[in-house]
């Protein structure tokens, strides 16, 4: 990078001067790493000599590392830092209380509050009351008219009690989510070398000095110098944002950036710098810089609803998390959160995210949509009911009773007006299901904590709700289906097929010789078999458990691998070519006393034997090995060895004579080529033994599960059929990666959907798949259209290269103890005990999340129908509401909160899995559910009514109709009012079934809850008669009074099983609600529009489309006066140019480095973008349906075979950089990245 690209930051981080007794400072270390390739190189050799001149510097050993002691990591700790990045505050308690009061009908609420109290305090002249029309009433008695402000007070304290409720939701969710993060936090671990041990330290713990092992797939954790590497190559593009993978080697390049992804190979390095000074920390110091200033615009642009703000909390939580993981992967890790964001860690991220933002959250789409709708009917309805009271009273008062407007009387009338517009709002916050949000939010976290018991680690919330709806499962065979515990059962060596592993006797010595030491030095050496942890139990593999079982057999042969090891150390291997996944083989070169080369091999026996052209004989010679003879020994020992489930591997060796000279190690294909092949080994990998059950599981509940894997098609079948994947007599495919990407290309080599879509419903496993055909197949079946529902995708994986699909399924699993710390990235759920079976109860739970919210919606819309109804009506009728505001307000506590926490909290059943996958259409609200509703409503309203207008007679009490201004509470309301609150509380357990069962009682004990909160909520509603008295508006109600309203509440428990013997297909009429927004719904270029609406919100899209033109040319005025403004005042450049959690991610600065300011898709910017941003982190999908861009960009970085459509910006985002313009507020949809001689922040200069 050039040198100028952090001048400005060496302030920013506070030097500590005093350099310990190391011979160099932080400040050398800093500028070295700012060095690259032969710059670097020459940096090195003038100041230290050379790498072991810089660990002697450090006082570290490049054998044996550190010492670690303890003062020593300490005395580094101090000196140089500690490798970890602060996270940023969370929110504190009062900032969520303040959130919460920004909801529009709270704000009304207080305000009409605020009036009625002021007026009450105002006593009219003793002009006659009388004057003032029939209404007004006679005078009560002296204490009555003094206490007219306890209706104003009782509401504050409501609203004051309904915010603390939602803030402490939110606070103990954000407590909820950092729990996580330390949790992924202390997983993250790292190999280092101390005191000559290998050990693995938390990532946190790594100092400068440290000697660390660095392997494929290993996300680096801090900035250090190469001192001994493999064929090491990195993937820098989230530092650079190149995508080329960059060869590391000693002589070259050997700097290593935290942040970076190990792509291929092994290697050590020492580290150099951590924590704030490591290349990553110094990014996100420069991205803190302005943190402050954008706290305050933010704070003025909060949110309007409840609704917007529940779902904003809830991303905050996914950014927080995000956060915390940047801290979690100590400093290397800032471009995690990518996968969190909608900034993907890669192009395709983007893309895909562009293509399903609308997709992704299904239920949040449909609950956003249903809210809307339900809040329109409510105002409407409040709206009518404030006219309608209003006229009654004008026309009553000066038509009816012909009185003038006297001006002595304007208080008492206004007061009225403020009553009619109290009661107006109490309809209205009663109408908006403020709770829908709060209970998915509650329901997703309790599941999510729930879930970690289930041994799934979830890393994006939604995740656990899209596995409900999924249709299809791709998975692994190692480790996901098998236990991933190898070991050599079959060996064929010297022409003879043992079908037990020999013993050495049977063995010629010469040929166990080279056997045994091509298995020591031609397996990684961080793969170990150590010794049991328990006396008796099986020895612990560690590392690649192919390898692992290599090594077992060789002591099984009863020789030890590890004396072979001690003699000939890593360093002195001359070549590795490490396993890769277009290699599937490794070889290791060894430099022979008398400068002969020996390479041995190993790797998948069809490709390995296709390179052999002898094979070794017992006598110690070597017979030529013909193509014939190939197709015989596959005949004869690996297809009987494949058909038993085994994994064939294929040992060899080649030696280069000196006479030859030292052959050009480059060339791969024919150092790779005329080998001598040694032996082959069959490798058992047992199914893990509850994988069948959990497999059939899957298929009961409608979800298809293929096999993808690098395994021969003879081992996949024989493992599918033992797993349950393949029946007997079905009409199933099984193919290998080459066939299936002859199939589905056409002539010009481009993949074809229609092509995909012919063979994917049958395909059940797909063998010697590359990570790209995985890739291939998981976007082959969600783009396709063939079934009428759009699949949903879950995907396992472990490797690198897995990556891109994990990203592009629906969900993507990581495996928490095989997998490479870039697959736990791109995944969306971390399954800890890699087994299959956490799958099937991943999915257990998301269908509970999805059935809690219904449960919950069923009780919410019956209250919400009938608390509108009554209102309405007992208005029109009596002029006054029979319930009043402050009793609205508890009956919205209960139904809200309270009935949120209680029916999302129900524990998932087995039953759960006996139905089909919901799909992603399908309505929140069946026809079932809707028959429940209307049912419970027309009995609530018969009885409301009847007490409403028969209760006196009934009861033989005082009719509480028509009271004047200030009436005292009267029993009549009190009943009404209590056998209201009954109902819905019996109508509650009615609520926890959906789908038409009887027995509503089943499993309640299960749910702690649950009871408790009908308990609680029954015990304060007798508080609140008894004692609530006038701020409650109720009197004390006498025993029968009591027994009456429990009895009347209870029938609607009887009243529930009448519904449920009516046959809803008989009910023509019930109409499901809350669909999915269809996308025929919307015209296209309203899509295109909306596209970056960060959440296509239904209330937003009432944004006309000349309002948006506005919005956009003034946005794109305020960033070019802004970015002026930058270059004027020494402000930090990026102020205002990167979105609100890109400060927190370094990786989103880099990948697309913000310049962009718009994304790869037209944005409507509002003025305060900050609302849209902040919906960002959890849905990692940004918005644009799938026919809003017909050619979706292919999404793999790199290496993919699939050649772009021309038409979308090239499928890395980074790579624009070379075919585009330097504008920097670019006018069209591709702007490109200029970057020029390296760093980000050069790349800006020049664009300017």
């Amino acid at each position: 990078m050039a040198n100028n690209s952090y001048s400005g930051v060496k302030n920013s981080i506070v030097e500590a001067n005093h350099d310990g007794d190391f011979g160099c400072t932080l400040k050398d270390l800093r500028s070295l790493m700012e060095l690259r390739g032969p710059e670097a190189i020459s940096k090195v050799g003038e100041t230290y000599g050379d790498t072991q001149g810089l660990c002697s510097r450090l006082k570290s050993s490049p054998i044996d590392g550190l010492s670690g002691q303890l003062a020593d990591i300490e005395k580094r700790k101090t000196v140089f830092g500690q490798n970890f990045i602060p996270p940023k505050k969370p929110k504190t308690f009062l900032q969520l209380v303040w959130e919460a009061l920004q909801d529009v009908t709270l704000i009304i609420l207080e305000v009409a509050a605020i009036v009625s109290l002021g007026l009450s305090f105002y006593k009219p002249p003793d002009a006659k009351r009388d004057n003032c029309g029939r209404a007004a009433g006679g005078i009560e008695d002296e204490n009555e008219a003094e206490a007219g402000w306890i209706e104003g007070v009782a509401i504050l304290l409501s609203v004051i009690c309904v915010v603390l409720v939602t803030a402490f939701n939110d606070w103990s969710k954000e407590k909820q989510f950092r729990g996580l993060q330390s949790r992924i936090e202390q997983e993250q671990k790292f190999t280092v070398v101390r005191g000559g041990q290998v050990i693995q330290i938390p990532v946190a713990e790594i100092v400068v000095g440290d000697i660390a092992q660095i392997k494929y797939g290993d996300l680096l954790p801090a900035d250090g110098v190469l001192i001994q590497g493999n064929d090491l190559k990195i993937d820098e593009s989230s530092l650079t944002g190149e995508s080329d993978h960059v060869k590391k080697t000693q002589e070259k390049d050997p700097m290593l950036l935290s942040g970076t992804h190990v792509m291929e190979g092994s290697g050590k390095m020492v580290v150099t710098a951590v924590g704030v000074n490591s290349q990553t920390g110094i990014i996100f110091t420069l991205l803190g810089a302005n943190e402050d200033d954008e706290e305050d615009e933010e704070e003025k642009k909060k949110e309007k609803e409840e609704k917007k703000k529940q779902r904003k909390i809830k991303k905050q939580d996914a950014a927080v998390e995000s956060r915390k993981k940047a801290k979690s992967q100590d400093g290397a890790a800032m471009e995690m959160q990518p996968l969190n964001s909608d900034e993907g860690a890669d192009a395709d991220e983007k893309k895909k995210s562009n293509q399903s933002k609308k997709e992704k959250s299904v239920l949040q789409g449909k609950l956003t949509k249903l809210a809307v709708q339900i809040g329109k009917a409510g105002l409407v309805m409040s709206a009518i009911t404030v006219i309608i009271l209003v006229v009654l009273f004008v026309v009553d008062t000066f038509w009816i009773q012909n009185l003038p407007w006297d001006k002595d009387c304007t208080p008492i009338y206004i007061q009225f007006f403020v009553k009619f517009f109290i009661i107006g709002v109490t309809v209205l916050v009663v109408a908006v299901p403020e709770g829908l949000p709060l209970a998915v939010t509650i329901s997703l976290a309790y599941s999510v904590k729930k879930m970690m018991k289930d041994n799934n680690l979830v890393r994006h919330l939604d995740a656990c709700e899209t596995m409900g709806n999924a249709t299809a499962i791709c998975s692994d065979k190692t480790g996901t289906l098998t236990m991933n515990r190898m070991t050599v059962v079959q060996a064929y060596i010297a022409e003879k097929f043992y079908k037990k592993v020999p013993e050495p006797e049977n063995i010629p010595p010469s040929l166990l010789d080279i056997l045994i030491l091509g298995i020591a030095v031609n397996c990684a050496y961080t793969t170990k078999i150590m010794p049991p942890e328990k006396e008796g139990g099986l020895p612990r593999q560690v590392g690649n458990k192919t390898e692992c079982a290599l090594l077992g057999f060789s002591n099984d042969l009863k020789r030890d691998y590890q004396a072979i090891r001690n003699e000939i150390p890593e360093e002195k291997l001359h070549k590795v070519y490490t396993f890769n996944s277009t290699r599937k083989s490794m070889s290791t070169v060894l430099k022979l006393a008398d400068g002969s080369f020996r390479m041995f091999s190993k790797g998948a026996s069809e490709i390995l034997l296709k390179k052999c052209y002898k094979v070794q004989l017992a006598n110690g010679e070597a017979k030529i090995f013909r193509p014939r003879d190939r197709d015989d020994m596959i005949k004869k020992v690996i297809e009987p060895m494949a058909s038993e489930g085994l994994r064939t591997i294929c040992l060899a060796f080649r030696d280069f004579p000196v006479s030859e000279g030292e052959p050009d190690w480059e060339n791969e294909n024919d150092i790779l080529s005329g080998l001598t092949c040694l032996c082959v080994v069959g490798i058992e990998d047992p199914v893990r033994p509850e994988v069948p059950d959990a497999i059939r599981k899957c298929q009961r509940a409608g979800i298809t599960v293929r096999m993808v894997t690098g395994d021969n098609i003879s081992t996949a079948r024989a493992i599918a059929t033992k797993c349950g994947i393949l029946l007997p007599g079905d009409d199933f495919i099984c193919i290998e990666g080459k066939e299936f990407n002859r199939r589905i290309r056409n002539a010009k080599g481009e993949i074809e959907q229609e092509r995909i879509d012919k063979i994917w419903p049958k395909l059940r496993v797909l063998a010697r798949s590359s990570p790209t055909d995985k890739h291939t197949l998981v976007k082959g079946i969600i783009d396709s259209t063939v079934l009428e529902k759009r699949q949903v995708v879950a995907v396992t994986g472990d490797g690198t290269n897995d990556g891109p699909a994990l990203k592009k399924a629906d969900v993507g699993f990581a495996m928490g103890i095989a997998g490479t710390d870039v697959a736990k990235e791109a995944s969306d759920i971390i399954l800890t005990d890699d087994n299959f079976s956490s799958i099937v109860k991943a999915v257990m739970w998301g269908r509970n999340v999805y059935d809690s919210i219904s449960k919950f919606l069923q009780f919410q819309l019956t209250v919400n129908v009938v608390a509108v109804i009554v209102a309405f009506t007992g208005a029109c009728i009596t002029q006054d509401s029979p319930l009043k505001a402050v009793q609205m307000l508890w009956v919205n506590l209960i139904m809200d909160t309270f009935a949120s926490l209680a029916l999302a909290t129900e524990p998932p059943t087995e039953a759960l899995l006996l139905r089909k996958p919901y799909g992603r259409n399908k309505p929140l609200i069946s026809r079932t559910m809707m028959k429940n509703i209307l049912g419970q409503g027309v009995f609530q309203l018969v009885i409301i009514f009847s007490l409403l207008f028969a209760g006196e007679k009934i009861f033989d009490i005082d009719s509480g109709r028509n009271a004047p201004l200030h009436a005292p509470p009267s029993e009549h309301y009190t009943i009404v009012f209590n056998t209201f609150v009954m109902m819905q509380l019996f109508n509650e357990i009615n609520a926890r079934k959906i789908h038409g069962e009887r027995n509503v009682f089943d499993g309640i004990f299960n749910n702690l809850i649950f009871c408790s909160i009908v308990f609680g909520t029954f015990i304060i509603q007798i508080v609140i008669v008894q004692w609530g008295g006038k701020p409650f508006s109720c009197v004390a109600l006498s025993i029968d009074q009591w027994l009456w309203c429990t009895f009347l509440g209870f029938g609607s428990l009887l009243w529930g099983q009448v519904i449920s013997t009516i046959p809803t297909s008989r009910l023509k009429f019930l109409k499901s609600a809350g669909h999915g927004t269809q996308k025929e719904e919307i015209p296209d270029e309203e899509l295109e529009e909306l596209d970056d609406m960060e959440e296509i919100d239904h209330a937003e899209r009432e944004l006309r489309r000349g309002q948006i033109l506005w919005f956009r040319g003034l946005n794109r005025i305020q960033t070019q006066i802004r970015v002026v403004n930058a270059f004027r005042s020494s402000i930090s450049l990026y102020e205002g140019l990167e979105k609100p959690e890109s400060r927190s991610s370094i990786h989103n600065f880099m990948t697309h480095p913000e310049f962009r300011i718009e994304d790869s898709e037209p944005h409507i910017p509002l003025i305060d973008d900050t609302d849209a941003e902040d919906d960002a982190p959890t849905k990692r999908n940004s918005s644009s349906p799938r026919n809003a861009s017909p050619t979706p960009p292919s999404p793999t970085p790199s290496n993919t075979a699939a050649p772009t459509p021309p038409v979308s910006p090239s499928p890395n985002q980074n790579n624009n950089a070379v075919e585009s313009s330097n504008h920097l507020v670019p006018e069209g949809p591709k702007s490109g990245t200029p970057s020029a001689p390296g760093s980000p922040l050069h790349s800006l200069e020049t664009s300017l």
